[in-house]
């Protein structure tokens, strides 16, 4: 399982948002580069960085903090928030993104979410199914769907998707344990998904229960910036695992 650390960027700084809630932003780090490579230092291979000003702006805005991480470290990046547009991604991959993260895209304009996987390819263009009790949200969060997330998944494995990113919102933020029963019903229902969990991590001990279930990677944040999990435990976890 693939251990993911999330940095959310604001003009430019490394935040933490609760429930996706701006008038919850706390500042951990004016330098994202800085916990990047702190990152890298443990050992850590991947970077989940979100882009959380072009969630709210609906277009790409941070991706010169994109470049910067992508050019002074070997992380491999999946970059993510406010994506709508063909732009938007010639942006991303130029400025370092290995792989890319459509959330409301894929809700409110599928055409254009199926479009982008035919022309950068599955392995490229991971699904963000964000939920409340297991109903689709967009616009970072801001708003819920109708949608119900299973059949949501479904649909998109039929077009060839291959990477999800599942967070429960109810969990994001609140270092209380992620959604378990939720991700064992998804990888359930959609065995050939490489299921991404996310949000509501709060200690070390719930990435054996999540390997366990069947989850491909793991993105963790909070639990990370309020020391929760340590990076040196961290490097131990990925160091057994090689």
């Amino acid at each position: 399982m693939r251990i993911i650390p999330a940095i959310d960027i604001i003009e430019g700084k490394c935040v933490r948002l609760t429930k996706g809630d701006y008038n919850t932003k706390k500042i951990y780090n004016e330098d994202p580069l800085e916990v990047a490579k702190s990152f890298e230092g443990v050992g850590i291979e991947f970077l989940h960085l979100v882009d959380l000003d072009g969630a709210k702006s609906k277009h790409i805005v941070n991706h010169k903090v994109l470049e910067k991480i992508a050019c002074k470290t070997n992380l491999k990046i999946d970059f993510g928030g406010g994506l709508k547009s063909d732009e938007d991604l010639k942006i991303a991959f130029e400025s370092g993104a290995n792989q890319i993260t459509g959330g409301s895209i894929a809700v409110k304009d599928p055409s254009i979410f199926t479009a982008w996987l035919t022309k950068f390819g599955s392995e490229k263009i991971i699904l963000g199914a964000d939920c409340k009790d297991e109903k689709i949200a967009v616009n970072g969060w801001q708003d819920e769907s109708e949608l119900d997330i299973l059949p949501f998944i479904q649909n998109y494995q039929e077009e060839g998707i291959q990477y999800v990113i599942c967070t429960d919102i109810s969990k994001d933020g609140m270092l209380q344990g992620p959604s378990f029963d939720l991700y064992q019903k998804i990888i359930q229902q959609t065995p050939e998904i490489k299921l991404i969990a996310s949000g509501g991590i709060s200690n070390i001990d719930e990435f054996p229960k999540l390997a366990e279930i069947g989850c491909e990677g793991v993105i963790l944040g909070k639990a990370i910036y309020e020391n929760r999990i340590s990076l040196k435990q961290i490097e131990r976890y990925v160091v057994s695992w090689k």
